[in-house]
């Protein structure tokens, strides 16, 4: 099946999924998930991984973290940036230290037991912030803890990996350079940032269609870029991209925009290509190794953020949407894994079996969240 008649077949079982998923009063991406579970090589094998499907997927995910920042509040992030903060250290810490102790205790090498927790470690927001976003709640207090969370996770994340990665393998001698290329980035992020309604002056001089969106996509992608450039996931450039772009005048009509470009083509893709690289091996030969594994994986950024949360003062509703909000992993655990196994510190069976815990997590993230939705409106 060539590339066009896949993505005609992804888009076609995406609408039918989201279809289905509202019948069901699911999260529309826990359809489509569960759609590229079916479809993928692990069951019917009817799409199939390639670098136009990887291209488009990454587009998506970028596209979908942009709009997350266009509807961002920066008052509210930077109000809540101590708590957002303290629910990322504690996200980050405790499923370093349980993933490292219990591998360690199972037989693994001292190396793979600390690569568990760096993978674990990191949060994947673009399914909460699909979640959030269905339901009305990604401007919210909580909404904006989970967005400023999920971001200091993923810093901490790389910087993590990056050193684990210097000191683990003789070859790998440069976390001097990457600590300054990072540092670097964020100057660049705080000159975006002040330049961006400056610059907007200058966009509106252009006698061009769509310039606004022309624009917006440009700095979305140069941010994007330079973030994969220092190591970093380019979510991250992306988000940010959208915060800065969410100063100008047009951002509604550009949010209005790209979410009809992301929505009907790039963001369906990748949810749905989440599930490409799932094999059922691992789950059918280590059963109670993998249940050992999601669980920990869901309650090691539950407890702690739920409890970080309220430590800030937040309801309890409130704390366990947060909670909620963290367990998800998705692409940056899997961007993790994939350097893991590309620098040989884990073996493909190691590779295999993370793959299909973090799927598995991914997928549980959205029911645990629409959980946690409902408690908060019975609550009310």
């Amino acid at each position: 099946m060539n590339d066009i008649q896949q993505i005609a077949l992804i888009l076609t079982a995406s609408l039918v999924a989201t279809v289905v998923s509202k019948r069901l009063n699911i999260p529309a991406v826990i359809g489509q998930m569960l759609m590229g579970v079916i479809l993928a090589p692990a069951l019917l094998g009817w799409i199939h991984n390639g670098h136009t499907l990887e291209v488009m997927s990454e587009i998506g995910v970028i596209l979908l973290m942009f709009l997350a920042g266009l509807e961002a509040d920066l008052s509210l992030l930077k109000r809540y940036f101590k708590s957002s903060l303290l629910v990322a250290l504690a996200g980050v810490i405790v499923p370093l230290a349980v993933f490292w102790l219990i591998t360690s205790l199972l037989g693994y090498s001292f190396n793979v037991s600390v690569f568990y927790g760096i993978v674990f470690a990191a949060t994947s927001v673009s399914i909460t912030v699909e979640v959030l976003q269905e339901y009305g709640k990604l401007s919210t207090r909580a909404g904006n803890i989970i967005l400023g969370a999920a971001i200091v996770d993923d810093i901490l994340a790389v910087v993590i990996l990056s050193i684990f990665r210097s000191t683990s393998a003789a070859s790998d001698g440069n976390l001097l350079v990457k600590g300054v290329l990072t540092i670097a980035f964020f100057l660049v992020l705080v000159f975006v940032h002040k330049f961006i309604p400056r610059f907007w002056k200058f966009v509106e001089r252009l006698k061009i269609f769509a310039k606004h969106t022309t624009v917006a996509l440009l700095v979305c992608l140069g941010l994007s870029l330079l973030a994969n450039a220092v190591g970093m996931s380019a979510v991250i450039g992306s988000f940010f991209a959208g915060i800065a772009i969410s100063q100008t005048e047009p951002a509604k009509k550009i949010e209005e925009y790209i979410s009809a470009i992301a929505y009907v083509v790039f963001i369906p893709i990748f949810f749905m290509s989440i599930a490409i690289s799932m094999s059922f091996k691992s789950l059918i030969s280590q059963p109670l190794l993998i249940m050992l594994f999601t669980m920990l994986a869901v309650l090691t950024k539950f407890v702690p953020a739920y409890f970080a949360a309220k430590f800030s003062g937040l309801e309890n509703d409130e704390s366990l949407l947060v909670g909620t909000g963290m367990i998800s992993r998705g692409e940056m655990a899997l961007i993790v894994v994939q350097i893991g196994l590309s620098s040989k510190i884990i073996s493909d069976g190691i590779y295999s079996e993370l793959v299909v815990v973090i799927l598995l997590t991914t997928l549980l993230a959205p029911f645990l969240i629409k959980l946690s939705l409902k408690a908060r409106k019975t609550n009310k």
